[in-house]
């Protein structure tokens, strides 16, 4: 029987000939890989590009600042996006558990990111100051609650879905390929910000990334899903809280979690790299476009690499993009540190930056292909919220960072950085492979 060109296209990219890989499947799901594998690939690409449209470290800053929002408002909106997503979703893990399927489940989040978005654009144009900001946070926080639906719900469909040695590759392409939309994007937006761009360009873009949503929830309705794993009236009479002891019972999965939080130092990292550029350098407006093209190439370039070396073996994934984000750092401490004359060059910042996008890249495909390998069923639905339940929290505390930046210096905090990370490489190699 003669391979359709979807089919070409898919043993193309996952370098596979005659036989199906189908590990970790069932039958009924084999059939459906290569469908399943495009749709969930597109998803995710008008998702990425939704969530950098909407990035509340640049798009939403600017936006309220644009309203006139108090700067302690604006302060909340990256930690509410990125904790508000996690903490919330071992209180609905038990609710998705009771369902054979759970792809609705995602649908209906992805629909209520849209509204969440759209709202932020609507209260940007017909509202100013203080109520602009606390309106923003509020449509927030229930964006942040819609996103935990998806989080929680996506790496279960996708254990249903696509294969093992397969779903590191998913990651990889999903990044390279929104990573050249977010590059246009990109481009597009640091054009509009040369010339004036006023409140308006900022709340269309909102309105343009909300629609990434709606057209994710449509392809996501149409992936075939079969009927999953489903608690049993046991498991029911239990407290979603309960599942907190699977951190004290389950020593693989505590050791993923431990190790998880110390790989945060990539992300944390960050914007510490943002103020050693605007420190020593300036606070140009083309220097923030240098390091948002920067790391949007550094998706590009890395993902389909880091997916395949995810799906032979995701912990040593995790241990090498960490390494490389530690080393980084403790160099650009000490470059900074002793040298007047290269701390003052443009071009040190965006090469950094390059390199600490790949790095982090790494450390998310790593993670994320580890936890879905890990477990199947109920226990991958457990596993995802009750990790995310406690990184949200961690990172809701390591948001204080930034106060440590009064007491030390900058160099001081990305170096206390790079040694998390160095531990978190050790523990990562230390976990059992599970591919």
């Amino acid at each position: 029987m003669s391979k359709t060109n979807l089919e070409k296209l898919y043993d193309y990219l996952n370098n596979e000939s005659e036989q199906r890989v189908c590990k970790g499947l069932t039958d009924d799901a084999c059939e459906y890989t290569v469908p399943n594998f495009f749709r969930v690939l597109l998803t995710h690409t008008f998702t990425k590009l939704g969530d950098t449209l909407s990035n509340p470290k640049t798009v939403l800053t600017w936006l309220m600042s644009y309203v006139n929002a108090p700067v302690y408002l604006i302060s909340l909106i990256v930690p509410i996006r990125e904790s508000g997503a996690m903490i919330p979703q071992i209180a609905i893990s038990n609710y998705i558990n009771k369902k054979k399927i759970r792809k609705w489940i995602w649908v209906i989040g992805s629909v209520l990111q849209f509204v969440s978005i759209g709202l932020i654009g609507v209260v940007a144009l017909f509202f100013k100051n203080a109520t602009a900001g606390w309106l923003i946070v509020a449509c927030l926080i229930f964006f942040s609650l819609a996103r935990s639906l998806c989080s929680v719900t996506s790496k279960d469909v996708i254990g249903k879905t696509i294969p093992k040695t397969r779903r590191g590759r998913l990651s990889g392409y999903t990044v390279l390929l929104s990573g050249v939309l977010v590059l246009l994007a990109g481009l597009y937006i640091i054009y509009k910000s040369n010339t004036n761009a006023g409140v308006n360009f900022y709340t269309n873009l909102m309105f343009f990334a909300s629609f990434m949503w709606i057209f994710a929830a449509l392809i996501y309705s149409t992936i075939k899903e079969f009927p999953g794993e489903v608690s049993s009236n046991t498991e029911d009479k239990q407290t979603a809280f309960s599942k907190f002891s699977l951190l004290k019972t389950d020593t693989q999965f505590r050791n993923f979690v431990i190790a998880r939080s110390l790989l945060l130092c990539s992300a944390l990292s960050a914007p510490f790299y943002v103020l050693l550029a605007q420190e020593y350098v300036g606070k140009e407006s083309y220097l923030l476009g240098l390091l948002i093209l920067a790391n949007g190439i550094a998706s590009v370039v890395s993902s389909p690499f880091w997916g395949k070396m995810a799906d032979n073996s995701s912990k040593n994934t995790m241990s090498i993009a960490v390494v490389i984000a530690s080393v980084l750092s403790v160099f650009m401490v000490v470059l900074v540190t002793f040298s007047e004359t290269l701390r003052s060059q443009l071009w040190l910042y965006p090469i950094a930056f390059f390199v600490l996008g790949i790095a982090h890249g790494g450390v998310r495909l790593g993670r994320k292909t580890y936890v879905v390998d890990m477990a199947k069923g109920n226990q991958r639905t457990d596993y995802v919220s009750v990790s995310n339940t406690v990184i949200g929290l961690i990172l809701l505390l390591t948001g204080g960072l930034s106060a440590l930046v009064s007491l030390i210096s900058i160099e001081g905090v990305i170096l206390a950085l790079s040694l998390f990370g160095f531990y978190g490489a050790f523990r990562s190699y230390k976990l059992p492979n599970v591919e």
